[in-house]
């Protein structure tokens, strides 16, 4: 039997077994993510979606590959699963695919304010010059993307309300991106950074007074039992998050061809899960808050047309400049948004 170790960054190496697929034994990948975990049938959807791709894939290769979920980042930290995965040392992750914007700058784009404004224009991306850019960027850098997953987002505050931008001034903000973030400080918040999974304690101690993130985020963490307000992204909204479920590229390549073509056909088959699960769950984060007494406000035309000009002005233009990539990138997205508009 063969073995290799997963490294657990930011603790202590710790040895992983990994069952080799020789003869009848099962390979095991490792699935990470950092929402709360579930059941196949009940939970945080993107937690679903992980065991969804577990049991199928068992089923796809009779048991030759295996997978099991590891929920809320018990694993290994969030913000070092990108890494471990190119590394090699994580097999799978549901990733936000701007978490890793430290790491690779280009991948800021996946939460862009306003450059994303319906869930027609991120699905479009895969299949568009975009997607087939980023996916040979990510390759190229260890990482094969194997569902594109796109969410809308929406803002719970613990005090006054924060729809259009003069709402912003003074108030500490959790945007989930630079761009999202640069955004909001020319709109006079100041910013404050945090995965999700953070998020209910920084409303809580008010470290944060906003948190903006997908409406699942908003659901599954629990934050109506803090917030005064909430700005739904529902209909529309200016964020929109790729939160793609990634696999390790050193790990894919070295399975057969048969089990590359499994994990890559389930992964494509998810994708309308993802998305109609998503649009749920910008109904479901309503319902929710309303039960809770809390205030709720959609965001309209006019403010969503604030918060672009802001965004094109800092955001946008911030990206673009950063290299020839980024400037490619962002001219590849906005065609997209512009023919799905």
């Amino acid at each position: 039997m063969l073995s290799r170790r997963h490294v657990l960054a930011g603790a202590i190496a710790a040895p992983a077994l990994l069952k080799a697929s020789r003869g009848n034994a099962a390979q095991t990948l490792k699935i990470s993510h950092q929402f709360p975990g579930g059941t196949i049938d009940q939970g945080d959807f993107r937690d679903r979606l992980c065991r969804k791709f577990a049991q199928e894939l068992s089923k796809r290769t009779n048991g030759a590959l295996v997978g099991e979920v590891y929920p809320n980042s018990s694993l290994m930290k969030t913000n070092a699963q990108f890494s471990a995965m190119r590394k090699g040392a994580l097999d799978m992750s549901l990733y936000p695919m701007p978490y890793a914007g430290g790491e690779l700058p280009e991948l800021n784009i996946g939460l862009m304010p306003c450059l994303v404004s319906s869930y027609a224009q991120g699905a479009a991306w895969k299949n568009s010059d975009i997607g087939r850019e980023m996916t040979k960027f990510l390759a190229d850098k260890g990482i094969v993307m194997v569902s594109w997953i796109w969410q809308a987002g929406g803002c719970a505050t613990r005090g006054q309300k924060l729809v259009g931008p003069e709402d912003a001034k003074g108030q500490k903000v959790r945007g989930g991106s630079r761009e999202m973030d640069m955004m909001f400080k020319q709109a006079g918040a100041a910013v404050v950074s945090m995965p999700s999974n953070e998020t209910y304690a920084a409303m809580q101690t008010g470290a944060a007074d906003a948190i903006v993130t997908s409406s699942t985020s908003l659901i599954s963490f629990r934050l109506e039992e803090l917030a005064k307000h909430l700005t739904t992204g529902h209909g529309k909204s200016y964020w929109f998050m790729c939160e793609p479920l990634m696999m390790s590229k050193a790990i894919f390549d070295a399975l057969p061809k048969d089990q590359q073509n499994a994990i890559m056909e389930i992964g494509a088959s998810l994708e309308s899960f993802g998305t109609e699960a998503a649009k749920a769950d910008d109904e479901e984060v309503v319902k929710v808050y309303k039960a809770k007494g809390v205030t709720i406000d959609d965001l309209d035309d006019a403010s969503l047309a604030k918060w672009r000009d802001i965004a094109r002005a800092t955001a946008w233009k911030d990206y673009a400049g950063k290299s020839e990539t980024t400037a490619r990138f962002m001219k590849l997205a906005e065609a997209v948004a512009e023919k799905n508009a």
